[in-house]
């Protein structure tokens, strides 16, 4: 089988980018043929035999000194140029689309169309949603002041412009409700066969709309053990990736001044990074990754994840757990189907800083209960992810 993956970015970047990766070497693993379509840029570590990519834009000198950018952001026909050169060079069975809102746009699912039609060959479109683009303009479902916002639901895409969800910015919010009306008005999204969901909120938000309602089945993330499970826990607690307000971060040093004699520890970047430096038992240990931060990991009696916004299906609680390290999560969005309360962890209300502090009171009282739980712990993994996306694929 031809599989053609397709993400704007062909580069390490962000989880879009790791599952895309890992994807593509699981498929070439199971002697299936894999080629990737996206913008062209100097860092790309994957490709197609066509040469063939979209051009990237640089659009960090703001709309008014790029008058075509709002147009090209919304459609591009040289997008559509691209990848058509890649459908007739490749001729794929399956194309996998991801990430590609704003820069390769989904002008190019009309390509495809138009490919299926003129070829007569039978090619499955599938689209894996890592976030609420489909439903929400700004992705994110937030509005500026970092508050859950659900009114774009309904297909009135000009609350993102009333709200300036798009960076707190009017122009920027007029461009994203713009492209909102021209793909909701466009036939493009009815061609997608199946719309992959990391997780049953994620499902739940896109069957709002009728038209994703009949294509979306859920799938979470796939991940593979890295590292080994500690057996000295070190009695500190861990939050690691994106340090921020809407990360819920402000919440965990709330929590911690309250417990003065555990050690927090914090791994990553964020804007709460200076908050986190005030608060004379949390220590902030820089970006960390590969082993060191497995280490980190698996030596904390807990990690949290106390977001504030819908997360979708975050590799950490995973990750954590599958190190031996139970979570502590916010009851929200896609993070209460990874952790079973009680056994590998606990909920709490987001921004309930009180009940996150007697949450993690109860996890480190019994802290090798809730390990040893965690150890038995399962998630997909790369082949059992596959053996279900085959049959998505139609094989």
């Amino acid at each position: 089988m031809k599989v053609l993956l397709v993400n704007k970015f062909l580069y390490s970047k962000g989880g879009a980018e790791t599952y895309v990766f890992k994807l593509g070497e699981t498929l070439k693993k199971h002697n299936n043929e894999v080629e990737y379509f996206g913008l062209e840029n100097e860092k790309n570590i994957v490709g197609n035999s066509a040469n063939a990519y979209a051009s990237d834009m640089d659009l960090t000198a703001g709309i008014s000194e790029n008058l075509l950018a709002p147009f090209k952001i919304i459609y591009s026909d040289q997008a559509r140029r691209q990848i058509k050169k890649v459908l007739k060079s490749f001729a794929p069975d399956v194309v996998h689309l991801n990430n590609i809102q704003f820069y390769l746009t989904p002008s190019i699912i009309l390509e495809i169309e138009k490919y299926r039609k003129t070829t007569g060959k039978r090619v499955k479109i599938v689209y894996t949603a890592h976030d609420y683009q489909l439903v929400c303009p700004s992705h994110g479902m937030f509005d500026p002041d970092i508050n859950i916002c659900e009114k774009c639901l309904s297909g009135n895409y000009t609350n993102c412009i009333k709200t300036r969800c798009m960076k707190n910015s009017l122009p920027k919010s007029i461009l994203a409700a713009a492209d909102a009306y021209f793909w909701k008005l466009s036939p493009a999204y009815s061609y997608v066969d199946t719309i992959i969901c990391p997780s049953e909120f994620l499902k739940s938000k896109l069957d709002t709309q009728p038209r994703f309602k009949s294509k979306t089945v859920t799938l979470h993330n796939f991940i593979e053990k890295q590292g080994t499970v500690s057996q000295s826990k070190k009695g500190y607690v861990l939050e690691f990736g994106h340090l921020s307000k809407d990360k819920g971060t402000l919440t965990l040093l709330e929590a911690a001044k309250q417990m003065p004699d555990v050690k927090f520890v914090f791994a990553g970047f964020g804007k709460a990074v200076d908050e986190i430096k005030k608060v004379p038992n949390a220590e902030y240990v820089g970006f960390k990754t590969g082993e060191e931060l497995n280490e980190l990991i698996a030596n904390a009696v807990v990690t949290v994840c106390p977001s504030e916004m819908y997360e979708n299906c975050p590799y950490s609680v995973m990750e954590s757990q599958l190190l031996g390290t139970p979570v502590v999560g916010a009851d929200i969005g896609g993070i209460p189907e990874l952790i079973k309360p009680g056994e590998t962890g606990e909920l709490f209300e987001p921004g309930n800083h009180n009940q996150l502090l007697n949450k993690l009171n109860s996890v480190i009282r019994y802290a090798d209960y809730y390990t040893q739980n965690c150890k038995s712990v399962e998630f997909e993994t790369p082949d059992t992810y596959y053996q279900k996306i085959l049959k998505i694929y139609g094989e």
